[in-house]
């Protein structure tokens, strides 16, 4: 087991969840989301991101149909990544994110209710069952 940083990204076109963890205890926690103009965030504000947590890879969400095929935002998602790693030179890997919007959704309402549903909550509790997943498919 490695003892990586790992920043993971949800990926939407309005906005941008993303979630940080350590590779040695598979956890991660919620970072504040960002905000998108059709799926172009502010490289600013991701660039400060990266150079505060230095993180060894950075993990995107996938968005694909329920029977895996590619939808209009997976080729926004490939490019996003693209772009996260010829900008910074960050190794950068896809990771299927089927049903994390829904899970991430679940959770928020059974710990708050509808008040807990603000988009950019969800967007970042989406990156962290991301990343929480791609570290349970790691072991």
């Amino acid at each position: 087991m490695k003892n990586r940083t790992i920043i993971a990204f949800d990926f939407g076109t309005h906005s941008i969840g993303a979630a940080i963890g350590q590779e040695i205890t598979g956890t991660a926690r919620a970072l504040s989301a960002f905000k998108a103009n059709e799926g172009s965030p502010n490289w600013v504000l991701i660039e400060k991101l990266l150079q505060e947590w230095q993180p060894d890879l950075v993990i995107v969400g996938l968005p694909l149909n329920m029977d895996g095929t590619e939808q209009p935002v997976t080729a926004q998602a490939r490019k996003f990544a693209n772009r996260i790693h010829g900008r910074f030179g960050v190794p950068v890997e896809l990771h299927d994110e089927r049903l994390t919007t829904v899970e991430a959704r679940s959770h928020l309402f059974d710990h708050g209710g509808f008040k807990a549903l603000n988009k950019g909550r969800v967007d970042s509790v989406s990156a962290v069952i991301i990343l929480e997943s791609w570290f349970e498919q790691q072991y």
